[in-house]
């Protein structure tokens, strides 16, 4: 029997139209509603994506998702991806705060980062394998500290003797990994909890699915939870929902994944093409498209609703009413 579906939010902490109050705020009317979790992303020098816009607001996730904690009781806290720039004892810290102060409502998401001066802002290697190298680390060190293990360790990095942390987290943190490549199906094989590509094309998703299957298999490992964060915008009719899309610009992004599913063509370049990147339409499309993820695998959908930030309440209110009921 398949796992109920669950639905989780990411909050605007970020961007033209960040705000504290819309992330609490809209973390309560989520909780009322019914979705189970809201997640944050992670940055340390922002840059937005074309498709943001220019504003490089960005308020700390970690202390977004603090707050969140602690006027929610049922919603889970992530992070979409917290990136492997901090030094691990302060990552484990920090999480172990939150799971203590959410009692235990959190997750760890974490990925290699997509932007190198972030690494170079931290002191740190920017290139892919070293910070992939860096993440697996990271992840083993928190698992450590988390455990109640007095910990030394030594690398080209970090080099600290007999460190014990308390408090610890209320249970065990479900680490997750984030990327849509092959090379990071191997990682979340490797030694992640869960995996969360976020926008990733339904196509590809499903191959990915496949080739996670097995190696899961071939490791003796039980398969991760599988998640996506698909950008998403609802409205009354399809029309109105597109308006809000640079649809363009997302081809153009996909494009640049060498490693996603083409269409027979051999390249993005209509909406069709780039289905599951962007959840955009009614009520019914959201769902539809919605159930589309869960069948090829997926347990949680996060809607990601930084292109409607600006009508962020009207957005939740649409997806609480008339998506979630329908799910």
């Amino acid at each position: 029997m398949k796992a109920k579906l669950k639905i989780g939010l990411l909050v605007p902490h970020f961007g033209e139209h960040a705000s504290t109050e819309k992330c609490i705020e809209g973390a309560l009317k989520a909780e009322a509603y019914g979705f189970d979790s809201v997640w944050v992303r992670d940055h340390l020098v922002f840059t937005p994506h074309d498709i943001e816009g220019r504003d490089n607001t960005h308020i700390e996730g970690l202390i977004v998702l603090s707050a969140i904690a602690s006027v929610t009781e049922k919603l889970t806290i992530g992070t979409a991806m917290a990136i492997c720039h901090r030094h691990p004892i302060h990552l484990a810290q920090s999480f172990a705060a939150l799971s203590r102060i959410s009692k235990g409502r959190v997750i760890m998401g974490m990925s290699l980062g997509g932007f190198p001066h972030e690494f170079t802002a931290a002191g740190l290697p920017s290139t892919l394998p070293e910070r992939a190298h860096l993440a697996r680390a990271n992840a083993a060190l928190c698992r450590r500290l988390w455990s109640g293990e007095k910990v030394s360790y030594q690398n080209d990095y970090y080099n600290f003797e007999e460190v014990e942390l308390k408090p610890t987290p209320v249970h065990p943190i479900p680490i997750w990994g984030g990327g849509s490549t092959p090379a990071a199906c191997r990682r979340v094989a490797d030694y992640c909890d869960g995996w969360l590509p976020a926008r990733i094309t339904i196509e590809t998703f499903k191959k990915r699915m496949v080739y996670l299957r097995e190696l899961s298999l071939s490791a003796g490992r039980s398969m991760a939870t599988a998640a996506v964060m698909p950008l998403t915008s609802i409205a009354r009719d399809k029309e109105a929902a597109l308006s809000h899309v640079d649809i363009k610009g997302l081809i153009d992004e996909a494009n640049k994944n060498a490693t996603w599913v083409k269409p027979a063509a051999g390249s993005f370049s209509t909406a069709a093409d780039i289905e599951g990147l962007i959840l955009a339409g009614t009520p019914a499309d959201i769902v539809r498209e919605t159930r589309a993820f869960q069948a090829a695998g997926a347990e949680l959908v996060i809607f990601d609703l930084r292109l409607r930030f600006g009508d962020w309440y009207q957005q939740i209110e649409l997806l609480g009413e008339e998506v979630l009921p329908a799910l």
